[in-house]
Parts: structure tokens; sequence; C-alpha cells
């Protein structure tokens, strides 16, 4: 969530940053959080100087029964309960427009990083990093949900059968490579120095909205209505608010965290050939990396983790890119986002298997989680998260693009994992 103040400082920036999203209606919200504010700061004047005038009164009256004047305080008190009452009034016309403002800021995305090209979709993100040999299977190449039924080892209709269409059953060598690929991914990240932790996979509404899928993202996340608790969407949520509320140190930077979640998305609407398989489910694991940085920091540490997933792709050697998000693929809370796509040679298409986002402030906003600076003042801290990795579309990209006559190779750095070399 973006700050008032900020707004207000920085109006022609906020915009140009909006424009670049293509925001609808940006100039028209804009001028309304900044009149709400006005109003707020308004009303917050009167309440205090009620409540000063009532206080300063009530102290008058105190003195005067103490002298015998007990006639002239009596019209004082008289006074003080009509300012109780105004003060009543105030306070209560004061958290109305304080949640009309929250309301508002809600709505407005973070403003992208001045590196952000604008654009409407993905057809106008950047291509700025390609690695790895697309290998040539031939003609005879199968997509990976043929080779899944081929193997036996991912059961799509097993899955649909129990729970509904995008809830697959991992089965015998499925199941053994899936788990290898979280061990893996986890080794990977605790190596690299982040701290492994195991967090619940449901989080209240303070939660989700902290992080910024509610309300951006109310109907995609599954919703435990008697409990009011939702399904996580991302490992990103419950780690994230593990220092919601916090007041750091700048000792403590950097904080970098891993875990391992299953995740679950409605994904409502989602249907066609591009969803076939693993390609979009409602659920499935990952193993996410959350850093929370000195604002003059984190730009470098979000280098850092696009290296970082660089190297584990290349132990893997899948043939990937980056891209660069423009304003309009951009998430609603991220200022700057890298995408890691996967090429499955079977689909002929490039599939997404990583992001890594820099939110600034935007999150840490909402989280209230800041630090003491130097000068001792209490200022915002910066969040990052970075999938490291989506394990769906990374094991659809090993079978494909590793499948030969013979079976499904293995690759080198995860036969320690799973205890065998082929899927045959």
């Amino acid at each position: 969530m973006l700050q008032v103040q900020f707004i207000r400082d920085h109006q022609e920036t906020v915009l140009a940053g909006l424009a670049k999203r293509n925001f609808a209606n940006a100039k028209t919200i804009i001028e309304q959080v900044l009149t709400t504010d006005e109003n707020r700061r308004a009303t917050q004047v009167e309440l205090d100087n009620t409540l000063a005038e009532s206080n300063k009164i009530s102290k008058e009256i105190g003195g005067l029964y103490k002298s015998g004047k007990a006639q002239e305080a009596n019209v004082l008190k008289e006074k003080t309960v009509l300012l109780k009452e105004k003060s009543k009034e105030l306070g209560e016309r004061f958290n109305s427009i304080s949640d009309d403002l929250q309301a508002l800021l809600y709505q407005i995305p973070n403003i992208p990083h001045s590196s952000v090209k604008p654009g409407t979709s993905e057809e106008d993100n950047e291509n700025i990093f390609s690695e790895g040999t697309i290998p040539d299977l031939g003609e005879n190449a199968l997509p990976h949900w043929e080779l899944a039924k081929k193997y036996d080892i991912i059961d799509f209709e097993l899955g649909n059968k129990i729970t509904g269409a995008g809830f697959p059953v991992y089965k015998g060598k499925g199941a053994r490579l899936q788990r290898a690929l979280i061990n893996y991914f986890l080794d990977k990240n605790i190596k690299a120095g982040y701290t492994e932790v195991q967090v619940p996979h449901l989080v209240n509404e303070a939660s989700a909205t902290a992080t910024g899928q509610l309300p951006d993202k109310d109907g995609q996340m599954y919703h435990a209505t008697v409990d009011d608790l939702y399904l996580i969407p991302t490992g990103e949520v419950p780690i994230t608010n593990m220092f919601r509320g916090n007041l750091m140190q700048e000792t403590e930077f950097p904080i970098t965290v891993t875990g391992y979640t299953p995740c679950f998305r409605r994904e409502a609407g989602s249907y066609g050939a591009h969803v076939r398989g693993l390609n979009r489910l409602h659920q499935f694991d990952k193993v996410e990396i959350v850093r929370i940085e000195h604002p003059d920091n984190s730009y470098q540490a979000l280098n850092g983790m696009v290296e970082h997933i660089k190297g584990i792709l290349r132990e893997l050697k899948l043939p990937y890119r980056i891209l660069r998000l423009c304003g309009g693929d951009t998430g609603f809370t991220a200022a700057l986002t890298f995408d890691f796509e996967l090429f499955s040679t079977a689909q002929d298409r490039w599939l997404e298997i990583s992001s890594a986002s820099n939110f600034e402030t935007f999150q840490a906003n909402r989280l209230k989680l800041r630090f003491k600076n130097k000068e001792g003042k209490s200022e915002l801290a910066h969040t990052l998260n970075g999938s490291s990795l989506a394990l769906p579309r990374v094991l659809a990209g090993i079978l494909e693009n590793y499948q030969t006559a013979d079976g499904i190779v293995i690759p080198d750095a995860l036969v320690p994992y799973c205890g065998f070399s082929m899927i045959d």
C-alpha cells in the first residue's frame, strides 16, 4: 500500500507510474485520496482541539469547586457534556473517513521501478537473458501429460475423481521425483544462506491483506468460511507475515527465509490446451525464498536472487529465459518483477516457472514492518520474494526435455535425491 505522504509529495510520479500499468481512472482516485486525507486531517485537528478544550474546562471545574464556586462549576460541567458529545461524533467521523481512505489506498497498485517499461500484457515483456540448449527431440516427442500416463507417474483422472480437475495424484517415481525436487530446492536455498521454516498453510484475513492478496485477489483464493481462514496461494504470504508488526534494528538485515508449502489457487476461468496437465493447477508445490532488506540494498538483493535461481536451472540443465515484466503485466504489489520461463520442447512453448520481485515498501506499509535507522527514526523496510522454484512446470520441463526412446533421464543433480536415474 502506498503511503499517503508519498502520494501527496510525489503526485506526478505516482500518476506516471500508474500510467505504465494502464491503471484506469488514476487521476480520479488520486484526487479522491488527497481530498479524503485532507478531510481526515481536518477532522483530526477539530477532534484534538475539542478534547483539549474539554480537558482545560475539566481542570477549571475542579478549581471552582475547591474555591466554593459550585454554581459556576455546574455551568461549565454542562458545557463539557456537549464537548464530549461533539468529540464522540468527531471520533466516529474520523474513523469513518480513515476507513474510506484505506479502502481507496487498497485499490492502488505499487508504483513500478524506473526500469519497468510501459505495456499492456505479457506480449510487451522484455527478454533480458536466455541460457541453455533446447534439445532436438524429433517428431515423436510427447507432452508431459502423455508421458505421465505412459509411465504411470501422475494420474490426473484419479485426482479429478478424488477432488476435481487441477488436483493431480503423483505415483511411484513421479511422487519420488516430486519429493526430490522439494528437498533439492530447499538444500540449494539453505546453502545460499536462507533459513528454512515450516509455516501454516492457512492464513487469517489480516495476513492475506498485509501481503496484498486481499482485497485484490479475493475471488482467486480458497476461503474456509466457517473459520474465516484462507488457503495460501503462495508461501510468500505466511512467511512474510512472520515479520508483521515488527520493529527491527539495522543490524538485523538481511533476513533471508525459505520454506516449502503446497499452494492453492482457484484460477477461475482458466480453460484450454495451455492449462493441460501440470501447466496450471489448483494445488501445487512450491519452494519460496523471502528477504527483508534495508531499502539501500534491496535491488542488489533482487539481483542476487535472480543469480541464485539461475544457478539452480544451470544445474538442472534446463533451457530458460528471463523476462523483465512490463507495467501492464507486473503484479499488483510489485515494483519490479523478473519472470523465469522454461522452454517446453514437446509443447513448443515457454512456461513460467519462477518470479523474483521487489515490493519496496508496498507490503511493509501494510505489514507495519519498520526498522530504526541510524538517526533513531522509524522507517519502512523493503520486502522481496521469489519462487525457488515452483514444481509443476519444472517437473513438466524435466519430463519433456529429458525424454528418450528408452525412458526419461533424471538430471544428474537430482539422482542423489531420487535414488534412481531413469523413469522407464
